[in-house]
């Protein structure tokens, strides 16, 4: 069962590997629909009619940098889970890579307050005097998403470790 979850939780990884991107190449050719989902997605007093084009492309560029951090993050997450449906548990490769995944996790849930300020920036630029905006937002989110990160780190350690224990047993056997 857990060689099974492992391989679901790689290929879904694949899979998000591939769809992001193809998600915001869509977005890119077809600004309107990504106007529209930010629209729809944001619950900001935005003068929605002042935004201009360059401002949407702009938009589009902070968010898919912002997005790469955890694509990144999921290659390296990725590895691992593949190495666990293939029973190879304790090894140096997959610590040093659920290491990566939670240090790209860390990073990515700090820098969601920064990419949320920059992201009023840049749609009240258009605002008259006294109403630009500049928002700043940290949840539950942002509190999970670095515990989250922390077990990570610790996993990693222990699989550090239980390669340590596991080589010790062959050298006995």
């Amino acid at each position: 069962m857990t060689r099974r979850f492992s391989l679901l939780i790689s290929w879904s990884c694949t899979a998000l590997l591939f769809a992001v991107p193809l998600g915001a190449i869509y977005y890119f050719l077809n600004i309107q629909a990504f106007a529209a989902f930010t629209r729809k997605s944001l619950r900001l007093p935005i003068e929605w009619d002042t935004v201009l084009g360059w401002q949407w492309y702009a938009l589009g560029g902070i968010t898919f940098l912002y997005m790469s951090i955890g694509l990144i993050g999921l290659y390296f997450l990725r590895r691992p889970f593949a190495n666990f449906a293939r029973g190879e548990l304790f090894n140096l490769a997959n610590s040093r890579d659920l290491r990566r995944f939670s240090m790209l996790l860390l990073i990515q849930a700090l820098m969601k307050p920064v990419h949320f300020a920059l992201m009023t920036v840049l749609l009240s630029a258009n605002h008259g005097p006294g109403n630009k905006m500049l928002s700043i937002s940290v949840g539950s989110a942002e509190i999970r998403m670095i515990a989250l990160a922390l077990v990570f780190w610790i996993v990693s350690n222990l699989l550090i470790e239980g390669g340590k224990l596991e080589a010790e047993n062959r050298q006995f056997v």
